[in-house]
């Protein structure tokens, strides 16, 4: 049984064709990425938001809200995608389900975007802060971006002594028949 998530926030039949199609399977890991965020945030209570591991450390909901922020930032400025107007990402209140609500809506909207530009447009070099990028190097240091977060809020959820949903395999809250996690050297040598 291949892994399953307990809620897809966006299913697969989401993910329009693209123009150029390379680009599908970057559309495709968006959608899932996308999702893979929303598994990790539906793990808090609005109670949590508050909650900072470390007192250097950002709060998850300053996280939240970064993220929500951060990603319309690439996508406007950097992409050169339209956007909604940066005061009305952050949903008020800002509560868990509002900010995943508005995390999945801010990706559909994006997905018919990106599915219609040409290859052209994504290895065109644009401003990317200091320096210039091909705009697919850019999409996927947002993805990465993304699962740098991601991963900040895995720990909290540890922490705070939650189950850690699974993103990319088994985790020691959830696993499947058939999950093969490569935890050796045996299994590092497959070929």
């Amino acid at each position: 049984m291949p892994m399953q998530y307990e809620h897809t926030e966006i299913p697969d039949s989401a993910v329009p064709a693209a123009a150029f199609p390379f680009a599908r399977h970057m559309l495709e890991t968006y959608v899932s990425e996308t999702n893979k965020v929303v598994s990790v945030w539906r793990g808090f209570a609005d109670a949590d938001l508050d909650y900072r591991p470390h007192a250097a450390s950002s709060a998850v909901g300053e996280i939240l809200k970064h993220q929500l922020l951060s990603e319309r930032r690439f996508f406007a400025e950097f992409l050169g995608l339209e956007e909604p107007a940066a005061a009305t990402v952050v949903p008020a209140p800002l509560t868990v389900t509002n900010a995943i609500g508005r995390l999945a809506g801010l990706a559909r909207a994006r997905l018919p975007l990106l599915a219609q530009r040409p290859e052209s447009w994504w290895l065109e070099e644009v401003p990317f802060f200091d320096v210039t990028r091909q705009r697919v190097w850019i999409f996927w240091r947002r993805l990465l971006h993304t699962g740098h977060h991601r991963t900040q809020l895995s720990v909290c959820l540890r922490l705070l002594g939650r189950p850690v949903p699974p993103t990319y395999g088994p985790t020691a809250d959830v696993t499947w028949t058939g999950a093969d996690p490569t935890q050796s050297v045996a299994a590092a040598s497959r070929r």
